[in-house]
């Protein structure tokens, strides 16, 4: 048993990092916005849920040595799907594919198609190990309890030491050779098993057996409607938790991995704690429904407090949205405020599988098939939570109509056991469903849950926005020290200001003022639209397209616009050459045959996740493919990694400090230094700038330092900045090389004498 326990724990291990990797890969194809992951989880999903139905289908045909060969197998197959991701996943289908696909349903067939042998095998890996270590009827939950709950704190340990250690150290091509290695390990684990198990088949029974045979706790169709309703609460209590904890510790690479592993361990703990518990349980019912209802009342406890405590010191001074919280004093608050919200409620929901386990496992005969429908329900339940929260409940009701309706299904599991419960487990699941009521009652409306976690004073004016993409919230004035007026944040960042800041409007101005005849303008990223603004600078330009992959933003942008006509967020809305879209800005490009005279990024803090998607010698090279002869891209360089990518991509740069701007050229970029500072200190620029922002005198300085210039013909380096390696995104595994700053000598010593990548 012990072999398989290790065997299982690495196989979960395992399983995380590919999962964790493989939605990166697959993000670069279907998008890194909220409908586009849901699609790649959906496909990740349906995979693990075909392999629960063939698990459940084939398991009892087995003998306990088969069954464990075919684990072995599965494992060694998924170690091959782990090392052939890198050419299939991310070359053939996020690279070779991007171009090819636009529909919801092709994007989802293709990521299935992609994911669908590693996650079916992963799917069938328990109905198996359930048929070849079920040999005891009344040991049997025990047994599922505690290997399923390894098989949780292994995927824990992925997401932490892969998250915080692993992907950031070795890339993403590395931790799946890691990932395929721990694969491999197990599945020698248990072939070592094999000479011990018994190599006869169980007596078949009827089909209907499964599902009908004894039942003294309910039918098995009930369990899997009970299942699917848990894993529904706790998915979507767990995306809550997601967007909730980003707000305060800051959408950083590291936060989600951490939320997931510490979820994972603590319901992988509660797992084996009722492991213990259920040999000498004559009823498992009770234990059930109370502890997934004390789950999700602990659970929006735990958020109530924190929401609460956000608005008072410390919290409210030292993770304030308006303060950068990536150092390490930062990083251990956010994370021991994540331990502390996420593992209790996860600790007492996770007790209830072996409960589950208990009730449905009344013949050995039939084991693997009801771990596999049990699971498939499982599943079910959380590609629900998961699709439901993400797409359909944050999108209508918000942050706090998505709690609601997670305590109406609480209240409705609580009401059904009350109905049948007696005694003292009467009176507990009474009590629950009362203090469940409560909470429902007491929670706040989704304006004033945000305007705490963003700081609002009273009276303070503000625009808002929510939906499945993220929030966006404008606050005229804060209350404070480091609270400046105008913040505009997104998803718990401040991204500018409204007046605009000065960098950003430069940043929009450059690419139209050097381009000689700048007709159409393309924009990543709107942000508080200081950059677009910019780029409406030149009456040359006929055509800007904004690209903003958070939807709310474009609704705060439309009431700040509504509530000041005289500001430069109503001039950028209402310039008839301006298009705003919400959309991923990657994808974007790869859509459709528009060739621009000018791209421009707004600027994104590199330390955020999935930034590195906009700073990748990848991302530059499909930014290339969509500039028209002549074109020039426009981008903050806040590292020296940034830098190094670019000019390894484009043969022409050019780096304005003290900004900090790269432009980038497939021809000789035409830059009088002396030319363009003298427009930008023009009156009728001037007055441009002022729209934006009236404290502005002077953008000149941004541009009037040292000029850097790189040619076809000089020494570069390796592009440090790619998908499967975003190293400024793991800044914890790498030093941050703050491009404000004098180059560190080490970073030369790697220049290689060769030109820019040719399309």
């Amino acid at each position: 048993m012990t072999r398989l326990m290790v065997a299982f724990f690495l196989s979960g291990f395992g399983a995380l990092l590919c999962q964790i990797i493989w939605q990166r890969m697959l993000g670069v194809f279907a998008g890194s916005d909220t409908v586009s992951a849901a699609l790649v989880v959906s496909a990740f999903l349906s995979g693990l849920g075909l392999g629960s139905i063939i698990g459940a289908k084939v398991a009892d045909r087995l003998s306990p040595r088969g069954a464990m060969l075919a684990f072995a197998m599965a494992e060694l197959a998924v170690a091959a799907c782990a090392l052939a991701s890198k050419p299939f996943l991310y070359d053939f289908l996020a690279i070779g594919m991007v171009d090819q696909v636009e529909s919801p349903a092709a994007i989802f067939a293709l990521c299935f198609a992609g994911l669908v042998i590693p996650t079916t095998l992963m799917g069938a890996s328990l109905p198996l190990l359930a048929r070849a270590i079920a040999t005891d009827l009344g040991s049997i939950a025990e047994r599922l309890g505690t290997l399923y709950g390894l098989n949780t704190l292994g995927a824990g340990m992925g997401a932490l030491v892969g998250g915080w250690f692993i992907v950031g150290h070795l890339g993403f091509v590395g931790a799946l050779g890691l990932a395929a290695a721990l694969d491999v390990i197990a599945a020698i684990l248990a072939l070592t098993l094999l000479a011990s198990l018994s190599r006869e088949v169980p007596p078949r029974r009827a089909a209907r057996a499964v599902t009908t045979g004894p039942a003294p706790f309910g039918g098995l169709p009930l369990w899997c409607l009970l299942v699917f309703l848990s894993g529904y609460v706790i998915v979507a209590l767990e995306i809550v938790w997601v967007r909730m904890l980003g707000q305060v510790g800051q959408f950083h690479a590291y936060l989600f991995p951490t939320i997931l592993g510490v979820f994972l361990l603590a319901d992988g703990l509660g797992m084996a704690l009722a492991a213990r518990m259920v040999r000498n349980m004559r009823d498992p019912r009770p234990a059930f429904f109370l502890t997934q209802g004390a789950g999700f009342a602990l659970g929006a406890l735990l958020l109530g407090a924190l929401w609460w405590a956000m608005g008072h010191s410390p919290l409210a001074d030292f993770m304030a949205p308006d303060f950068d919280r990536f150092g390490p004093t930062h990083l251990a608050i956010s994370t021991a405020i994540i331990v502390a919200v996420v593992a209790p409620p996860s600790f007492i929901i996770g007790m209830t599988f072996p409960f589950v386990q208990r009730a449905v496992q009344q013949d050995l005969a039939s084991v693997g098939a009801r771990v596999g429908w049990v699971q498939l329900a499982n599943i079910l339940g959380n590609a629900a939570g998961s699709i439901g929260t993400g797409l359909v409940t944050f999108h209508f009701f918000g942050t706090m109509g998505t709690m609601l309706l997670l305590a109406i299904v609480s209240l409705g599991l609580l009401g059904a056991w009350l109905w049948q419960a007696r005694g003292p487990s009467r009176t507990w699941t009474a009590a629950l469903a009362a203090a469940t009521a409560a909470i429902a009652l007491l929670m706040p409306s989704n304006e004033r849950f945000w305007a705490r976690l963003h700081g609002l004073p009273d009276q303070a004016r503000f625009a808002w926005g929510e939906d499945r993409s993220g929030i966006a919230f404008w606050r005229e004035h804060g209350e404070g020290q480091g609270r400046q007026p105008g913040r505009f944040f997104i998803m718990g960042f401040g991204q500018g200001f409204v007046p605009f800041l000065d960098a950003h409007i430069l940043l929009g101005m450059l690419g139209p003022l050097i381009h000689p005849d700048p007709q159409r303008v393309l924009a990543i990223g709107v942000g508080s639209g200081g950059t677009p603004y910019g780029a409406t600078v030149n009456a040359a330009t006929r055509e800007i397209r904004g690209v903003e992959l958070i939807a709310p933003v474009l609704d705060a942008l439309g009431h700040i616009a509504r509530a000041r006509p005289e500001s430069g967020v109503a001039a950028l809305l209402n310039d008839p050459r301006v298009r705003l879209e919400a959309g991923d800005g990657r994808r974007a490009l790869t859509q459709g045959d528009t060739l621009y005279d000018v791209i421009e990024a707004d600027a994104i803090r590199p330390q955020t996740s999935h930034s590195g998607l906009l700073y990748s010698a990848e991302f530059l090279q499909q930014v290339r493919e969509r500039l028209a002869p002549g074109g020039i891209y426009v981008q903050w360089a806040p590292t020296w990694r940034v830098v190094d990518t670019f000019a390894a991509v484009f043969p022409h740069v050019v780096l304005l400090r003290p900004i900090n701007a790269l432009i980038g050229s497939d021809q000789p970029i035409a830059l009088d230094q002396a030319a363009l500072i003298a427009r930008l200190r023009a009156p009728e620029t001037l007055a441009f700038i002022q729209r934006g922002n009236p404290s502005i005198t002077d953008l000149g300085h941004l541009v009037a330092g040292e000029v850097q210039v790189w040619t076809p013909q000089m020494a570069r380096v390796e592009p440090p900045l790619t998908d499967m390696f975003p190293r400024d995104e793991f800044f914890m595994n790498h030093d941050y090389l703050d491009a404000y700053r004098p180059r560190p000598a080490w970073t030369t010593t790697s220049a290689v004498s060769r030109p820019a990548t040719r399309p």
